[in-house]
């Protein structure tokens, strides 16, 4: 176990922003995890938990307790069932099941962070989320401060949303469970209409899994959503906001703002939801809004390739990203009656 003081955290993160931590620990076993989470709960310390920094917005003045950063390995394979420990990199954990021949997550290739955030926001993209394919978690559980097997179930998984991210002060994810799918070297089905049209199939047809994920990196690497140290649109969280979950009256509302500001031909994107909800797109909101590809004359701006990028140009503070977001998130209230939520955690700072 590493342990640091007064700890630079933006080289932790894909946005590169944040201030130091007073206390770094690195972590590369279960039981060095757990000796430091339990360690700061016993003097009171506050925690920050990272992984691949991929969904974190630090503030400038930094963290003032313990960051413990987990850096565990393990990727054990039998069969269909994957179990991959909290500090295994996504992306490359991703290519491995697609040259053992399995499907599920394939989709989710290209994804930057570690296994262990996978369950806390069900990530997703492309027709594919972490809860499709997800059984068990195994966790520290800090009321209990004891490890415990979660079901896929007991995880309460919605869209970008989990019993983790619900109660974040409650557990750590040490390990993650998937049961995958042997289906010839088959993809499964596509699911998402953009893949399928660049894929040149039907939705619910299946394409060689290595074929889906490089067209998903593909597309991912169009916007600026694969990282490259080289290319400031990359500097990012990706997604910084959830695509809006409406209620029919909110729906309506909505709508009426659309042909009111845009005319009675313009239809926004949507897609049916759990509960009777309808989700809209996010990207599209901000670009009807006035916030194009590119936007901002700061340190923070836009990513010139998706309108739902912030990034960091190379000299961003946190403020300035937020000032951005704010800005945005107060336009499209402003044009459409739609509030948006931003999607990365943050630490020490709030929109």
């Amino acid at each position: 176990m590493q342990v640091l003081h007064d700890a630079p955290l933006a080289p932790l993160t894909t946005f590169r922003l944040g201030g130091p931590a007073t206390r770094l620990v690195t972590a590369t076993t279960d039981d060095e995890v757990v000796a430091a989470v339990r360690e700061a709960d016993d003097t009171g310390t506050p925690l920050l938990i990272i992984g691949g920094g991929s969904n974190l917005v630090i503030g400038d003045k930094g963290f003032d307790g313990t960051a413990l950063r987990i850096a565990t390995t393990g990727f054990a394979l039998d069969g269909t069932r994957l179990e991959l420990a909290a500090g295994e990199i996504w992306s490359d954990a991703v290519a491995r099941t697609v040259a053992a021949g399995l499907a599920g997550i394939e989709c989710l290739a290209g994804i930057p962070g570690s296994a262990g955030a996978t369950p806390i926001q069900n990530v997703g993209a492309y027709g594919q989320e972490v809860s499709g394919t997800i059984t068990e978690v195994v966790a520290y559980d800090r009321v209990r401060r004891e490890t415990v097997v979660l079901s896929g179930e007991e995880c309460a998984f919605s869209y970008r949303h989990s019993r983790f991210k619900a109660r974040p002060d409650r557990h750590v994810v040490l390990r993650v469970r998937f049961a995958l799918e042997d289906a010839g070297g088959l993809s499964a089905p596509v699911r998402y209409a953009e893949t399928a049209r660049v894929l040149g199939v039907e939705a619910g047809e299946r394409v060689p899994l290595a074929t889906a994920r490089e067209t998903v990196l593909a597309l991912r690497a169009g916007k600026g959503m694969v990282l490259d140290p080289e290319d400031h649109d990359t500097w990012s969280a990706g997604s910084f906001f959830t695509n809006p979950l409406l209620g029919p009256a909110e729906h309506e509302a909505f709508l009426a703002r659309v042909r009111e500001r845009l005319g009675d031909g313009v239809l926004p994107p949507a897609y049916p939801a759990a509960d009777g909800m309808t989700k809209t797109s996010a990207a599209w909101l901000i670009d009807r809004a006035g916030f194009t590809k590119g936007y901002g004359s700061g340190p923070a701006r836009i990513s010139t390739k998706h309108t739902l990028a912030l990034t960091n140009r190379g000299e961003a503070t946190t403020e300035d990203l937020l000032a951005l977001a704010r800005e945005v998130v107060a336009g499209v209230r402003d044009a459409f009656g739609v509030t948006l939520v931003n999607e990365p955690v943050t630490v020490g700072v709030s929109l």
